[in-house]
C-alpha cells in the first residue's frame, strides 16, 4: 500500500522514465549520467515509497509492470512540469535552444527536411534537432512515453493529451508513368480513380488511409492493386514500372519525378489533400514555444510554393 505521506523525488521519477524509455538499465543510467547502482537505488526507493512494483527485471530483459505502464504518463508529466518550472526560473532562457527531439512521418520527412534543417540552422543556431522518422501511431506512442518532444504528421491526430498545431495544407496529385494518357492533365475528377489500378502504401501509413478517404469522398470503389509498398519511393517506382497509379503529396513531386520516369496530373478544385501539423504533449507546458517552431517550419516549407500555410508565419 502506498504511504500517503511519501513524496517521490524528481531524481526517482527521472530514473523510472529513463528505464521505461530504454528498457535497459545501462542505457538509462548513461542518459542520466549516473551509475547503474544509483539508478537501481532511485527506482527501488520509488517503488518502496509507492508500495508498487513498477519495473520487472530478469536476467534477459526489462519490462514495465501493469502498474508501471499505468503510472508512466503521470511520471512523464511530472518531469515535464519540473523542466518547465526550471525554464521559467531561468527567465529569458529560450525553450527552443538546446536539443529538441522531433518526429516526422515518412511521407513528409524526405521532402521538407533539407529546407527545414537549413532554414532552422540559420534562424536558430542554438537549436539542435534530433530527427526521428516513423509511422504516426509509433510517433504518438514515443511522444506519450517522452522519447520525442514533438512530431510533424498529418492531422487530426485525435490522441488524448496531445496538442495539435496546424501548419499547412498540401494537395494530392496523381502520379502516373510518363506517356500515360493522364500525364500533365489538370482538373481531373477524383471519380476517375475508380477506373485506375491504384497502388497504396502498406498498413500503418496514414497516406494509405488518406488515399482511400479521397476515393470514399468521391463515391468510388477503387481498384486497389495487391502490391503494397513500405515507402512512397517504392510506390513511385512501381508506378514508373507500369504497375498502377498512386496519390502523392505535392511536396514530393520534385524529388520523386527527378528520375524522369514519373509524370503527374492535378485534380480539380477543391483539390484533395491533407493538413500537416506539429503535435506535442500538452503536459510539457511548451505550447507557445512549439507554436513558434511550427510557424517557422511552415514558413520554410511554404517557400517551395507547394503548400498553403494555415498558421501565421511571422
Amino acid at each position: 500500500m502506498t504511504d500517503q505521506s511519501y513524496q517521490p523525488s524528481i531524481t526517482a521519477l527521472r530514473a523510472f522514465v529513463a528505464i521505461a524509455k530504454h528498457l535497459h538499465f545501462g542505457s538509462a543510467a548513461a542518459e542520466l549520467g549516473v551509475s547503474q547502482p544509483s539508478l537501481s537505488q532511485a527506482l527501488s526507493g520509488l517503488e518502496s515509497g509507492l508500495g508498487l512494483k513498477l519495473v520487472e527485471r530478469t536476467t534477459r530483459r526489462v519490462m514495465l509492470t501493469a502498474e508501471g505502464r499505468r503510472l508512466l504518463g503521470s511520471a512523464i508529466a511530472a518531469c515535464d512540469a519540473v523542466d518547465d518550472f526550471l525554464l521559467d526560473a531561468a527567465g529569458d532562457l529560450d525553450p527552443l535552444s538546446g536539443t529538441v527531439r522531433l518526429g516526422f512521418i515518412p511521407t513528409v520527412a524526405p521532402y521538407i527536411l533539407p529546407r527545414v534543417l537549413r532554414g532552422l540552422g540559420e534562424q536558430r543556431p542554438d537549436l539542435e534537432l534530433l530527427v526521428v522518422e516513423d509511422q504516426t501511431d509509433r510517433l504518438l506512442g514515443q511522444l506519450r512515453e517522452g522519447t520525442i518532444d514533438a512530431a510533424i504528421l498529418a492531422l487530426p491526430a485525435g490522441a488524448p493529451g496531445i496538442g495539435e498545431i496546424p501548419m499547412y495544407f498540401v494537395d494530392f496529385v496523381l502520379a502516373v508513368p510518363t506517356g500515360h494518357p493522364l500525364a500533365d492533365k489538370t482538373r481531373l475528377a477524383p471519380k476517375l480513380l475508380e477506373d485506375l489500378p491504384l497502388l497504396l502504401l502498406d498498413e500503418g501509413h496514414c497516406l494509405r488511409d488518406q488515399a482511400l478517404d479521397v476515393c470514399q469522398a468521391a463515391g468510388v470503389s477503387p481498384n486497389v492493386r495487391p502490391t503494397r509498398a513500405a515507402s512512397l519511393t517504392t510506390a513511385v517506382q512501381c508506378v514508373e514500372g507500369g504497375l498502377g497509379v498512386t496519390l502523392i503529396p505535392r511536396t514530393a513531386v520534385a524529388v520523386e519525378t527527378a528520375s524522369g520516369g514519373l509524370a503527374t496530373a492535378e485534380f480539380a478544385q477543391p483539390r484533395p489533400g491533407r493538413r500537416i501539423g506539429l503535435v506535442y504533449r500538452e503536459s510539457s507546458g511548451r505550447g507557445e514555444a512549439y507554436r513558434q517552431l511550427a510557424s517557422e517550419i511552415a514558413a520554410l516549407v511554404a517557400e517551395s510554393g507547394d503548400v498553403e500555410p494555415v498558421i501565421q508565419t511571422s
